[in-house]
């Protein structure tokens, strides 16, 4: 018997190509799209929504749209802003992968009867030798997205399939090409869906002018105590960021901390931004049991970052000390952390 998958849509050429390999595997296969957000001027949204019944059309397969806008905007977008606010650097896909996204897809994929889900990310997902289900980086290095899953549960992936994992980009638009995909040629889409221009600092004024509120202005301070200027608000700056602060100054400077409680920008010059320890809570371990003893692993600080070796030495209350071997360069409050042992993802957790 075929397996019967829901296939994840999102419009674009990757979540498209997954349904059609799929459907050339012999796999029962319908399709969903997952509407997140429902700001009027968010064309790029509409826009994949509306490519959505056509992609499916053409593959003759079921079109389901799944309408959680309401659910993303309280538990995602007033994240967002909320972690801004405290001074910290968010990764909503992170958080929206668990508990928006996994969870509703496999709730309609047991209405639909569907064994598995399916999405287009570039990542493996294999069981190990011990009965362990693991997230393994895709073998396009410039395409893994497996810093993204580090929250997803066994059971999550235990009902996920991921063919695009063992395909390089450049194959999954031949493929769409070659099978006339009405997606073959589409843009990337934007790392965060709900700001499409990327412009960070106009959704969060924007979105807080709304309801009435405003960011209160503050001192940006050197770290030797000299006051150089005023900011516009914590939500608008970010560990390691040199533009934008509207100050003068002989040399290069750039934010290092962000002091919520006297609502303060402290900055300084490049070097003062490395450091080798820090802590991370929030910890979810993927590819492997919760460990006791410390051990060595590549962790990664943001999804761009350069893994690097470090001790991670496991504490009480689901935390960790990471202790690098070498300086790395803006570590900051809110991104995450992810572990990885050779090409296993073996977990992650939150910035502290």
């Amino acid at each position: 018997m075929s397996k019967k998958v829901l296939v994840a849509i999102s419009g674009g050429v990757d979540s498209s190509t997954a349904a059609l390999l799929l459907k050339k595997q012999g796999c029962e296969v319908m399709c969903a799209h997952m509407k997140l957000w429902v700001d009027v001027d968010n064309s790029v949204v509409k826009d994949s929504v509306a490519a959505c019944p056509m992609i499916c059309d053409f593959l003759e397969v079921p079109f389901f749209l799944i309408d959680l806008s309401e659910q993303f905007k309280s538990s995602i977008i007033e994240y967002f802003v909320d972690e801004y606010k405290a001074g910290r650097t968010p990764n909503p896909c992170v958080k929206c992968n668990k508990e928006v996204k996994w969870m509703a897809f496999i709730k309609k994929a047991d209405e639909l009867g569907c064994d598995y889900i399916a999405t287009g990310h570039y990542v493996r997902i294999e069981q190990l030798e011990g009965g362990r289900w693991a997230v393994k980086k895709g073998l396009d290095s410039t395409r893994d997205q497996s810093y993204m899953l580090w929250r997803l549960s066994q059971n999550d992936l235990a009902r996920t399939l991921t063919p695009l994992g063992t395909y390089l980009k450049k194959d999954i638009r031949e493929i769409a090409r070659k099978n006339n995909l009405p997606t073959a040629e589409k843009n990337e889409s934007r790392e965060i869906c709900f700001i499409p221009d990327e412009n960070y600092n106009r959704f969060l004024y924007e979105y807080e002018q709304k309801k009435g509120h405003r960011f209160g202005e503050g001192d940006i301070v050197h770290e030797d105590g000299r006051i150089l200027g005023r900011h516009r608000g914590i939500p608008f700056y970010t560990i390691g960021q040199r533009r934008g602060m509207g100050i003068a100054h002989p040399t290069p400077l750039y934010v290092k901390k962000i002091d919520i409680e006297n609502n303060r920008i402290i900055v300084g010059d490049n070097d003062s931004l490395f450091q080798t320890e820090f802590m991370v809570g929030d910890i979810n371990w993927v590819g492997t049991y919760p460990p006791r003893e410390p051990f060595e692993a590549e962790v990664k600080i943001r999804y761009k970052h350069e893994a690097a070796t470090a001790l991670i030495q496991p504490l009480a209350d689901n935390t960790a000390r990471i202790v690098f071997k070498d300086n790395q360069r803006a570590v900051t409050p809110g991104q995450s952390a992810v572990f990885y042992g050779s090409d296993i993802l073996l977990g992650g957790g939150i910035i502290l």
